[in-house]
């Protein structure tokens, strides 16, 4: 009697081509889709926005297994408040669910939790928990999972240029040190290294306010997938992809 023998599955062959040793750093994905996926299947937008949470628990998973060193997700933008208030109400108790529930196995495998955006402008029962959830994982040395909420690139850089305006006029910096580095320091992204490559899924090309700054030389990998069907092989195929791309930074090589 003849068995066959097991063959790798799809999200296997695609894991087998990256090569670990060039991974990019810092992974920043624009998570889209969720209405729309919700709305194929005849169901409630926030429906949509649930199924969405799980895949960021996917996600999550795949990349700290990768050993991706950062992974930002654009969770809520400024422009998001416009939307029904009792959508924008799901999404914020969605917050809440999600990191009441996920913190403590995130602090078991090693992933710092932390917001950027303007987060004093969300519920307090949100700034609370990511409070709570930065304090428990914060000395961890894995993952950095960055959720960008309340999150705007132009609000960001806006926010950044009063800030530099304000230490000019009080000399705690000179016009002539105005440089890239500089501004990039008053980004809430000042302790990390810039987005390598940005994940879209949903069929959409575009960028959406995100990250505007940090992305000059960002590779942009865009996907059909609704968000909520965005499973780790989608993932390892971006990184595929960006693995065999020239990166030339404006020189020559």
């Amino acid at each position: 009697m003849f068995f066959k023998k097991n063959r790798p599955s799809v999200e296997e062959n695609i894991l087998s081509k990256i090569d670990k040793n060039k991974l990019p750093a810092h992974i920043a994905i624009i998570m889209d889709g969720n209405g729309r996926w919700a709305k194929k299947k005849n169901m409630p937008r926030t429906m949509g926005h649930r199924a969405g949470v799980e895949t960021i628990r996917e996600i999550v998973k795949a990349c700290s297994k990768l050993g991706i060193k950062y992974l930002t997700l654009y969770a809520f933008s400024t422009e998001n408040w416009k939307r029904p208030s009792d959508e924008v109400s799901v999404l914020m108790n969605l917050l809440v669910e999600y990191l009441r529930g996920e913190v403590n196995e995130l602090h078991k495998n090693n992933v710092v939790v932390r917001a950027i955006g303007d987060i004093g402008g969300l519920p307090q029962i949100c700034q609370d928990e990511l409070k709570r959830a930065y304090e428990k994982t914060k000395n961890n040395s894995g993952l950095k999972l960055n959720l960008a909420l309340n999150y705007g690139g132009r609000d960001e850089i806006k926010k950044a240029v009063k800030a530099i305006v304000s230490d000019v006029s009080e000399g705690k910096v000179a016009i002539g040190d105005i440089d890239e580095k500089l501004i990039s320091s008053y980004l809430y992204t000042s302790d990390m290294p810039d987005p390598d490559l940005i994940i879209r899924p949903s069929g959409e090309y575009r960028i959406s306010n995100f990250l505007l700054w940090q992305i000059a030389y960002a590779e942009l990998w865009f996907s059909d997938v609704y968000w909520p069907d965005f499973k780790p092989d989608n993932l390892y195929q971006a990184i595929v992809d960006f693995q065999n791309r020239d990166r030339r930074f404006g020189g020559i090589k």
